[in-house]
């Protein structure tokens, strides 16, 4: 008989943005490595329908699904993780599920009942769990509830999972993250914050099975005995989550309080197998010393007030260490405003082995990229272009090579005589309607690689298929108007759908490495699949001359 599937919750105490997305995602590794199939879901608190329209420096990264969902960063990390692709059932916002419910409505499938916000929005978050495990097959569903307990926002969540622990006890269980502070004056670490998010959790009707106790160091035998006690869970279920240097580092954290092996035991199940070898491979083979390889990433999604952070570039961040791992060498990313470059030029440039420009959208910093590309053109430094890099290259091409002083994206200037990157047909009409939310080009296409180019031969020492799968996420596209004479001044078309109508690839013969995409290859870059095109950028950015041994 086969098992029933099992469902873990895992919700925040104290703060948010402390790791729960990468708990969530490290216990599904972990119970992956003793022989179970598992997958995970996502479950964001605001009205939005989905991540694609919400501004990158406050929220992150917006990450693009194999089906094309624009969904929250964390998604990212499972698929990273657990190795396989996330699809749009496993993601859902309050906004998605009023949606669904507000057209059942209209649609009359209540039979003309009030529809209440509970039981009905519940049910529809509980029915929504089912269609993820009816999709994925998984023998065990990991849920991560975005925010922090005590958030009005997460109560119909928090209601949805108590009631299915109701119906079936022995198939739930709940994990707590909350963080533990050190305060500087005080230098003694408080438990109290997390026995607070443990109370208002019980008032959801809700018990944490375990508390994962996020803090800057192990948490001692004295906190644990403390919040065994107040937060009446078991010693052994109060898990070390100490700061560490990587992310991959914490499935092995956790497997040092044998934090698999014990919910296995809490839902009644048995080891299959206890294999990790190849991640403890991946994480010791990081871990080396190692050349130091000097990487700029020129974008404009990296500040936000006094701070900066690369939370916008997460997935790209990821790929380059997947790189690194691959090329035994430690990457350092340097971040680079488009801005600074745009008004003070390009000196800061100087001394890196390799230079990415990222995804982005609008005119803001433009010139800034422009300037940053002709500077990897002419000097032979590597450069890879992902989605609007690839365009911004494009414009360069057009300018410095082609003499079109002019070229410009239609995006960034709708007035431009040379619009040698221009919207895609259909686009127009849904601007004009502001229909922007989940229409553009989104998802895995396929991709025709052109033989004998570096793209191919990047791709030549993963795969022998000559038409690969790449996710996309843009609105504008190469103007094929301009194909001919750009390819007959030496601009390569490396890929292209496999109609050959609209250009997924360039590149410039005889360059170390300058190649730019106009797909995402960074959303499939997995630690232990490594994306071939970050892999043949990295070593060809450590062999450039400048590496610190």
């Amino acid at each position: 008989m086969p098992m029933s599937t099992k469902f873990i919750f895992v919700v925040g105490g104290v703060m948010s943005g402390v790791g729960k997305g990468v708990t969530t995602a490290s216990i599904g590794q972990i119970l992956q490595a003793h022989g179970y199939k598992v997958s995970a879901i996502k479950m964001d608190p605001y009205i939005n329908v989905d991540a694609g329209t919400m501004n990158p420096i406050e929220h992150g990264e917006v990450f693009v699904t194999e089906d094309g969902d624009e969904t929250d960063q964390d998604i990212g990390n499972y698929e990273r993780f657990l190795n396989t692709n996330i699809y749009r059932e496993n993601y859902m916002t309050t906004g998605r599920v009023y949606q669904s419910v507000i057209a059942r409505e209209r649609n009359l499938e209540y039979k003309g009942k009030c529809v209440q916000v509970v039981p009905h929005i519940p049910q529809e978050i509980r029915e929504r769990i089912e269609k993820a495990v009816e999709k994925t097959k998984a023998e065990v569903m990991i849920i991560e509830i975005g925010g922090t307990v005590g958030e009005y926002e997460n109560l119909l969540f928090l209601e949805a999972a108590r009631v299915m622990k109701l119906f079936h006890p022995k198939d739930v269980l709940f994990v707590m993250v909350s963080y533990l502070p050190i305060p500087n004056k005080i230098g003694e670490m408080k438990t109290k914050p997390t026995q607070h998010a443990v109370r208002n959790l019980q008032g959801a009707g809700i018990q944490p099975d375990f508390l994962v106790a996020r803090s800057e160091k192990p948490i001692d035998m004295s906190r644990r005995e403390k919040l065994s006690l107040n937060c009446n869970v078991p010693l052994d279920a109060v898990i070390a989550a100490p700061d560490v240097d990587s992310i991959y580092d914490i499935p092995l954290n956790f497997e040092k309080d044998n934090l698999g092996q014990r919910i296995l035991e809490k839902f009644g199940l048995v080891s299959r197998q206890n294999d990790n070898t190849a991640w403890k491979k991946m994480v010791t083979a990081s871990k080396i010393k190692a050349p130091v390889v000097n990487i700029g990433i020129v974008g404009k999604y990296f500040a936000s007030g006094d701070f900066s952070f690369g939370d916008s570039y997460i997935s790209v961040i990821e790929a380059i260490k997947h790189a690194g791992i691959a090329n035994h060498c430690k990457v350092k990313i340097n971040w680079l405003s488009a801005e600074d470059i745009e008004k003070k030029g390009v000196k800061e440039l100087a001394g890196l082995d390799g230079i990415i420009v990222p995804q982005g959208w609008g005119g803001r910093g433009a010139e800034g990229k422009i300037k940053t590309i002709q500077y990897c053109r002419e000097k032979g430094v590597p450069y890879f272009g992902l989605c609007y890099g690839m365009q911004m290259a494009v414009i360069e091409f057009a300018r410095h090579v082609a003499n079109l002083g002019d070229a410009n994206s239609a995006e960034v200037d709708h007035k431009t005589k040379n619009p040698v990157i221009h919207i895609m047909p259909g686009q127009e009409k849904l601007i004009k309607e502001k229909g922007y939310g989940g229409t553009i080009r989104l998802g895995g296409w396929p991709c025709k690689i052109m033989p004998g180019t570096h793209l191919a031969k990047a791709y030549a020492r993963y795969t022998k298929d000559k038409t690969v799968s790449e996710r996309h996420r843009h609105r504008y596209e190469f103007n094929n108007d301009y194909r001919t004479m750009f390819e007959q001044l030496g601009l390569k078309i490396a890929g292209t759908s496999p109609d050959g109508e609209i250009v997924e690839a360039i590149e410039i013969a005889g360059h170390p490495f300058f190649i730019g995409v106009q797909f995402h290859p960074e959303y499939i870059s997995r630690p232990l699949a490594p994306h071939p095109l970050f892999v043949e950028f990295i070593k060809v950015s450590k062999g450039s001359g400048t590496v610190k041994k």
